[in-house]
Formats: C-alpha cells, sequence, structure tokens
C-alpha cells in the first residue's frame, strides 16, 4: 500500500494501517519531516483515536497551554482584550500541542512494516481497476511501483488529488484569509505572554514555546496565484501584504520572515469532493476535506480519518470499494462540522476596521468574568491601535 505524504495525515495512516500488518510506503516530497508550525489541537473522537493508537500518555505529556497565555495587544504592546477560550475549545478534554511533537511521537510509533521514503513524489498513476492489476505509480525519482491501493495524504495541494480527480480549483473554497508563520530566534529567550496585534483586515503576533518563538501573520485576500514550492514569491506577497503598515512590531517581524528558509505561507481553503475515492485511490485529512486552518480541526479530521479508514479497510477485507463507502459515510460529519466552524473565528482574528477591532476588543473584555460577574471595563476610542 502507497501512502502519499509524510504529514500527520500520513503518519497516522501508516501507523494504523502498518500495526494492521499491512505493508506501508510513505512517500514524501521533503527531505526530511516537516516539524514546523503553531500548536495544533486534538478534539473529541480524535483524542479516543490516540488513545487506541496507544499514544495517548505520550501525547498528553507534551501538552501545552498556548491559548491561556495569548491577548491582543495595542500598538504599545499593551494588552486589550483576552483570547476568547470558550469559542476555541469544545471542552476541557481538548488537547493543545506542539506540531512537531505530534509528528515524532507518530514517527516513532510506526511499525516496521511501515517505511517513509523522503525525497521522492508521484508523477503518475494508472489504476488497474477492478482487474486485480492495481496501481502503477511512476516516481519523480525514476521509480516505478505497482501498489495495491494509493492513500493521497499530501495536504492542501494534493498531488494524488490533482492526478485522479482533477485540478484544485475544481474543489478549493478559498476563504478570504492567508496565513504565515517563521522562526523569530532573536525572540526565543524572550519571557511573557503571547501577543496579537491587528490593523484593519491583518493581524501579527509572536507565539513562544519550549525556548523557540515564531511570528505569526495573517491578512485578508482574494485569491492570490503563486508557485507553492517559491519561498521568496510567497515572501514577497506577504511584505507586500502589510506595505505601510509599522506599528507595534510588525517591520521586525516581517524581517524574521524575509531571514527565515524554513518560511511556511499557505491560504484559509477548504476542499469540498462529493466524494473522496475513485477506483484504488481514496484521499484522507487535508487532501480530501481541508476544513482549513480557521477551524483547529484539521488534526482531529486527519486522525479520525486514518482511524475509520483503516478500520473499514480491516472489515470489508479485500473488498475496498465498501471499505472507502464506509469510511466516507463515517467521516462526512466531522468534516460537514469542521468546515462550517471557521467563519467565526476569521471575524474575531481579522476585523475588517478599526472600529470593529475596537467593538471585539470591548466585546472580549466584557465576556471575561469574576466570582462576583462580569469585571468593569474602562471603554477605548475606536482608533485605539491607529498607527
Amino acid at each position: 500500500m502507497l501512502v502519499s505524504g509524510a504529514g500527520i495525515a500520513g503518519l497516522a495512516c501508516a501507523l494504523e494501517l502498518g500495526t494492521r500488518g499491512h505493508d506501508v510506503t510513505v512517500v514524501e516530497y521533503a527531505r526530511h519531516l516537516r516539524l514546523t508550525g503553531t500548536p495544533i489541537d486534538i478534539r473529541g473522537d480524535a483524542i479516543e483515536t490516540v488513545d487506541r493508537m496507544g499514544l495517548l500518555a505520550k501525547i498528553q505529556k507534551r501538552r501545552v497551554r498556548m491559548s491561556e497565555r495569548t491577548q491582543f495587544v495595542d500598538s504599545a504592546g499593551e494588552p486589550v482584550a483576552p483570547i476568547p477560550m470558550a469559542e476555541i475549545s469544545d471542552s476541557d478534554d481538548d488537547i493543545e500541542l506542539l506540531r512537531e511533537d505530534l509528528v515524532r511521537i507518530l514517527a516513532e510509533a510506526l511499525p516496521d512494516t511501515a517505511a517513509i521514503r523522503f525525497g521522492d513524489s508521484i508523477e503518475t498513476l494508472t489504476d488497474g481497476g477492478e482487474s486485480g492489476a492495481g496501481v502503477d505509480v511512476h516516481f519523480a525519482s525514476g521509480r516505478i511501483g505497482r501498489y495495491d491501493l494509493v492513500l493521497g495524504a499530501d495536504g492542501q495541494h494534493s498531488a494524488v488529488r490533482r492526478l485522479v480527480f482533477g485540478p484544485e480549483e475544481d474543489y478549493l473554497r478559498h476563504l478570504g484569509v492567508y496565513f504565515a508563520l517563521a522562526d523569530h530566534p532573536g525572540e526565543a529567550l524572550s519571557e511573557g505572554a503571547n501577543s496579537i496585534y491587528n490593523v484593519p483586515s491583518r493581524m501579527a503576533g509572536v507565539f513562544r514555546y519550549n525556548g523557540r518563538a515564531v511570528a505569526v501573520f495573517q491578512f485578508r485576500s482574494e485569491p492570490i496565484d503563486y508557485d507553492h514550492h517559491d519561498l521568496e514569491s510567497q515572501k514577497k506577497i506577504l511584505v507586500e501584504a502589510f506595505a505601510g503598515h509599522r506599528s507595534w512590531r510588525i517591520p521586525e517581524l516581517l524581517d524574521a520572515a524575509l531571514a527565515d528558509p524554513g518560511f511556511y505561507f499557505t491560504s484559509a481553503s477548504q476542499i469540498h469532493l462529493p466524494s473522496w475515492h475513485r477506483g484504488r485511490v481514496a484521499l484522507v485529512g487535508d487532501a480530501g476535506y481541508s476544513p482549513a486552518f480557521l477551524s483547529g480541526r484539521g488534526t482531529s479530521l486527519a486522525l479520525t480519518g486514518a482511524r475509520f479508514l483503516a478500520e473499514e479497510l480491516d472489515r470489508c477485507r479485500d473488498d475496498h470499494t465498501a471499505a472507502f463507502a464506509r469510511y466516507e459515510v463515517r467521516q462526512r460529519p466531522y468534516v460537514t462540522f469542521a468546515q462550517n466552524r471557521v467563519h467565526s473565528g476569521r471575524d474575531r482574528m481579522l476585523p475588517t476596521t478599526w472600529a470593529a477591532i475596537a467593538a471585539r476588543n470591548e466585546a472580549l473584555r466584557a465576556m471575561r468574568t469574576t466570582p462576583d460577574g462580569p469585571q468593569q471595563t474602562t471603554p477605548r476610542r475606536a482608533g485605539e491601535n491607529a498607527e
């Protein structure tokens, strides 16, 4: 069995299938595991999934409380509003941890029946259909292979989806937001809360964890055409998005982004497909049903998707068509829920005017309560963050 992508979805598939006795090869375009990224959340039934994997105790040991230490600030760096924890979390059982920790935990748990091949990718697929011939795969490296099944777990810009289902634009729904992340080594030893600063339709922030710091950006925009492998063009897009904004620490954070060779840039986009399988090929995680980072549920969907697919392949034995269909029936409600949860988060993080920023902050301060009831706050003028 071939899995494309060694992210969370691909590693979870390799673990779930490998421990059930399947021989699994994971092919990954990058030359190493991607460990960068802001903390992620494991929610709801995904917690049961990692428990069944035997990984819950390890994951809980790596738990962080990033959101509880995060606040909105003004142009002077002074706190103006808390993050609304009740809206971010589903329950107190939610587990927040660093993406790199979850990737390492999954990779270290892979059985001998699963192997990762880095620095390679799928170039063509030829599905033998119901004849039992399997799927013939040609790789960018020149290798060839035949596999019983191929799973696309290669993210929002999935090559497997493009090869089997058609162009990305046929299934992508852009939510009008872009996200960027960069290491900020000069900030790594600093103490204090994580800070988020807004100008209209944009945000910049600094997050600190485990002796490391990252610069985080979001901005509203119509779809932008760019090469997903060209970091320099992506950095240029970010700088242009913040052109003319020099308040708070925006210039400093942009400099950190320009200097980071591991800079990360993506859109807040969803993938909507009527089916996640065709022939002997199926999609898992963002490749099939990206909910966008604004949902906070991409990791959980990757985990439950890998589990449901592996369970159904076991139940249906050699009938992969039935297994894929049953996987979709089980996973679809989770995907629908996650994809419907994005818009409130976007409006909280990226108000479009100075007045909307001030109103957001005032509403969040009013939500904060003490044992004696709501705290009294002093109203601030609409331009409190003005440059």
